[in-house]
């Protein structure tokens, strides 16, 4: 379960573009932070999550947020601003899980990669899905949960929601806000779509409108279950009662529960900052992002590299600057990284959640929002790579020293 929602320029306070996601996986499912610099590649394939590619000569710089086993992404952006956060869609064509294709993450990425507008990378996904499909398992414990996937796409000046079934597919632009979750929306108002001919399950032959993508493609079952309207409503609901979106708003989205009296075992799939609590609800939120992608100057990606946003804070990373640390590169068991080390936090704080947590959360949103305005402050004097570059720093190593402390 995830949710991806955007503001465009025309509504947001800043005026630049801002994009949000959670990303919500298996509990133990650790998420790095990665960063790419663009390279030029000799070799002819490309090895991605469980199938080789051809390669092309050129990739972009990417900031990414993935699974730590995972070749693809489920959030990042890229040098030029294109942004993008995928969603488990559920419908009704069959999988052929011997005819292995691409994961969602791997189209994510692929579309960062290679495109230098939202519409290029909109098209470059469009591509590979139909050459190589997405039979591919999502799960990482979990090897029997496969899914189909929709995409919200932006740069610094348009937004796509692209949603697919199988090789089938449909996409609308974004007017002013949109916001995504774990079902199909789109119905007849497409700016183009592709119905592909496929095995489908017995759903199908309840579909209703032939010319709606959503009525043609969608399982119910699956859908209602993961209450994605419920959180497609809360995250859209959320962001249109604020004039003027900025980042703090879209932070504090995508931290949202589903009750004022929250409590984590008794969690549901209704909430926006996911804890799992069963069978019937087997997701944590594993990693969260809000990037301000800004048409004059650096963009800004703030990354939890953390579990649960409730329990996190918001890290800013820049392009141009080395990233490497172990610390964004957890590993299979508990080990000295930021990811690990705020899970054993925060399994502290969930032994008495509604007494720790609000205590936390007043004193580390002082800390946020500094570091927030640190942020403008440095865009706003047109601070030098290195100068962000220990920014961000500065940021990581205290919040690592918060968590160890």
């Amino acid at each position: 379960m995830c949710d991806t929602l955007v503001a465009l320029p025309s509504i947001t306070s800043t005026g630049n573009l801002i994009f949000g996601k959670n990303s919500d996986r298996e509990p133990l499912e650790a998420q790095a932070i990665g960063h790419l610099p663009r390279q030029i590649h000799q070799k002819k394939t490309l090895q991605c999550t469980y199938i080789s590619i051809p390669q092309v000569e050129v990739t972009h710089e990417v900031i990414l947020s993935k699974p730590f086993q995972m070749w693809g992404a489920e959030m990042g952006v890229n040098e030029y601003g294109v942004v993008i956060g995928n969603e488990a869609v559920f419908t009704n064509v069959k999988f052929d899980k011997k005819q292995v294709g691409l994961t969602g993450m791997d189209l994510l990425r692929l579309g960062l990669e290679r495109g230098k507008t939202a519409k290029e990378a909109l098209e470059v996904i469009l591509i590979l899905l139909q050459t190589y499909g997405q039979n591919a398992c999502g799960g990482y414990q979990n090897r029997n949960f496969y899914y189909h996937n929709s995409f919200l796409i932006a740069d610094p000046n348009e937004a796509f929601i692209l949603e697919t079934a199988g090789k089938s597919w449909a996409y609308k632009a974004v007017e002013d806000l949109g916001s995504i979750s774990n079902g199909l929306t789109i119905g007849e108002n497409y700016l183009e779509a592709h119905f592909e001919k496929e095995p489908r399950t017995i759903q199908s032959l309840f579909s209703g409108n032939p010319k709606s993508f959503r009525e043609n493609f969608s399982d119910l079952i699956y859908t209602t279950a993961g209450r994605s309207r419920q959180r497609q409503a809360c995250t859209l609901g959320f962001m249109q009662k604020k004039k003027n979106p900025c980042i703090e708003d879209f932070i504090q989205a995508l931290r949202q529960h589903d009750k004022e009296n929250f409590n984590p075992k008794k969690a549901s799939t209704g909430c926006i900052c996911m804890h799992a609590t069963g069978f019937t609800n087997p997701s944590d939120t594993t990693g969260s992002m809000v990037a301000e992608i800004r048409k004059a100057g650096p963009s800004t990606v703030w990354l939890t590299g953390t579990s649960y946003p409730c329990m996190s804070l918001y890290i800013p990373f820049y392009f141009g600057q080395s990233m490497e640390s172990e610390l964004l590169n957890p590993g299979e068991k508990e080990d000295q990284s930021l990811w690990w080390q705020a899970k054993r936090f925060q399994k502290s704080v969930l032994n008495n959640f509604s007494l720790f947590q609000p205590k936390m959360r007043e004193t580390w949103n002082q800390i946020q929002n500094s570091w927030i305005e640190k942020d403008k402050e440095l865009i706003r004097k047109n601070a030098t790579s290195s100068e962000l570059s220990q920014f961000s720093k500065a940021c990581l190593n205290e919040y690592w020293n918060l968590l160890k402390g």
